[in-house]
């Protein structure tokens, strides 16, 4: 890593940012499908409990989100610091 101070302070900023994502992604199917699938099993979603559909679909969709958010988040970052594509 360089010893630049907005180099770091970028490089800072975009690890907050994937690290973030990450615990979002794990506690949606482990602790929403996992964890209190039993506190959803009386809510049903095209004959599946709420829990078990948000362990396989839900979880699907919230990457699919995080995708999204982190590429429309970095392209933020990349212009602030003067690091984007032209």
């Amino acid at each position: 890593m360089s010893d630049n101070p907005e180099n770091n302070t970028y490089w800072s900023a975009n690890i907050r940012i994937v690290t973030w994502c990450l615990v979002i992604w794990a506690i949606v199917p482990f602790g929403f499908g996992i964890l209190l699938r039993s506190m959803f099993s009386g809510v049903m979603i095209g004959g599946a409990d709420l829990g078990f559909w948000v362990a396989q679909q839900g979880s699907i969709l919230v990457f699919l989100a995080i995708i999204f958010f982190y590429a429309w988040r970095m392209n933020r970052l990349d212009a602030q610091y003067g690091v984007d594509e032209q």
